[in-house]
């Protein structure tokens, strides 16, 4: 269980990975995103992208579920105010295969509530052929392992 104490200012923190299909793809952006480079194969060759591409919120989500199962201790998790600085940088395609890296960069303790702390992480997403396909900037609130007593 890592708790405030244990978080390491710097220390990088690696994901595990998840590939995208194309059913996939085209099933997300169908219900939350549905513009024509993300849901038909044949408009999407004509568009910028000349090709289908995952909605930026579906590599979004799926790195939280990358983080969710390889970083966030649940019982030392009190979820995050936000985020920012959030950067598409490539688009992810049918068949890539993507894994985040997370690394604090600040951490503070609470001054209202001793319990908890904050903390900032970059958040870098790299495709298989470990080009920086996302990043943003999350801030983590966590559970101190021993509170100040008093």
């Amino acid at each position: 269980m890592q708790y405030f104490e244990d978080v390491v200012i710097g220390q990088p923190r690696d994901t595990g990975s998840h590939t995208f299909t194309e059913a996939a793809i085209i099933h997300f952006a169908e219900q939350f995103d549905p513009q024509p480079f993300h849901i038909d194969p044949e408009a999407a060759k004509d568009s910028n992208f000349g090709g289908l591409i995952a909605s930026g919120w579906h590599t979004a989500s799926t790195v939280m579920r990358l983080i969710v199962d390889s970083a966030i201790e649940v019982e030392a998790s009190l979820g995050s105010p936000g985020f920012d600085n959030l950067l598409w940088k490539q688009p992810v395609r049918p068949g890539d295969t993507i894994r985040a890296r997370l690394t604090c960069v600040e951490k503070t303790p609470s001054k209202s509530r001793p319990d908890i702390g904050s903390g900032r992480f970059l958040i870098e997403v790299f495709n298989q052929r470990d080009d920086m396909i996302m990043s943003m900037t999350s801030i983590g609130l966590m559970r101190l392992r021993h509170p100040p007593q008093g």
